[in-house]
């Protein structure tokens, strides 16, 4: 009752709200766990002065050493139960981040093929007119004809190549495609400021990066705009990539509601999760700032060697802190 009451008070008087609303919102847990408790250690008092009284000043060393002994026990089951319950979440991220990336993969298969199909089909199929064309002139005699439909044919055959090693280029160059991050961010940033009216102020650098580690700073960045414009409700977003240090960091404030990062953002706690992981993957940091009305301050650091930060990711997945 004294404890209860002293609670009651303090909290009324830090938050100032009535002292019935505290007692009301305490809780003590389980009535029968609390007796029990409270029974148990009235017994082990009993037991103590007992002993007390057959041994002296000894008996009380024969508790505390249990005790201690316990207590140390007690927080190494805790540490254990918080490791398992994190090593699950990451493996539900980690699927989860394993399914996106799929999606992704599949995107970038159906662009393939959209360029195939659009533009070199195109040409392979003038390919094939001109080729049958220059046939049926052929057997006619018209040689002035043949010719022009020769150079038509040979025009349509370098047009193809050239298209052809234009797309093995951007494969080995980078997963982003010919554009690169900068200008793929800034076509991205215009069909955000298209579809929602949130205007998106960039400053982008050109950074040397591996063509991974480009891919996944721009899935970092774009779920962190998307989560700011879909549920910040802000009036602008400011979104910056530049040098750091050890790489390369990607910025992206905006100005709107905000949200307690400790109770998870309003997508989910797997939104930040997988920007976070996407990050460690790539032997980068993730940090984000938040408060309620305060906005949001998403910061991602990348380095630009892939191999060289490998390390540095294997020290920073195991307790998962950026």
């Amino acid at each position: 009752m004294v404890n209860t009451t002293l609670v009651s008070l303090l909290a009324s008087l830090m938050f100032r709200i009535p002292v019935r609303a505290v007692r009301r919102k305490l809780r003590i847990g389980n009535a029968h766990e609390f007796v029990f408790s409270y029974v148990g250690l009235g017994l082990l008092g009993v037991l103590l002065a007992r002993l007390f009284e057959e041994v002296g000043f000894w008996a009380i060393g024969g508790f505390v050493l249990p005790l201690l002994l316990a207590r140390q026990m007690f927080f190494r089951t805790r540490a254990l139960e918080e490791a398992t319950q994190e090593l699950r979440d990451r493996e539900v991220v980690l699927r989860a981040l394993s399914n996106r990336m799929a999606e992704e993969r599949h995107d970038e298969r159906q662009q393939i093929a959209g360029y195939l199909h659009d533009d070199l089909a195109q040409l392979l199929y003038r390919m094939s007119l001109h080729l049958d064309i220059a046939e049926q002139r052929l057997r006619r005699g018209q040689v002035q004809e043949l010719d022009d439909e020769l150079d038509a044919l040979r025009s349509a055959r370098d047009a193809a190549q050239e298209m052809v090693r234009a797309l093995i280029r951007d494969l080995h160059r980078s997963p982003l495609g010919r554009a690169g991050l900068v200008q793929t961010l800034a076509s991205y940033f215009l069909d955000v400021e298209r579809d929602t009216g949130v205007p998106i102020k960039a400053n982008l650098e050109d950074i040397d990066m591996p063509p991974p580690v480009q891919l996944l700073c721009y899935h970092v960045t774009r779920e962190a705009v998307m989560n700011a414009v879909k549920h910040g409700r802000p009036s602008a977003v400011e979104v910056s990539l530049e040098a750091a240090s050890d790489g390369a960091r990607v910025t992206i404030r905006d100005d709107g509601k905000g949200f307690d990062p400790d109770e998870g953002s309003p997508e989910g706690h797997f939104g930040l999760k997988m920007m976070k992981e996407r990050a460690l993957v790539a032997g980068g940091t993730f940090k984000i700032d938040s408060a309620p009305g305060a906005g949001t301050t998403v910061i991602a650091e990348f380095p630009t060697s892939w191999l060289a930060e490998a390390p540095a990711l294997r020290g920073a997945a195991p307790d998962g802190q950026p």
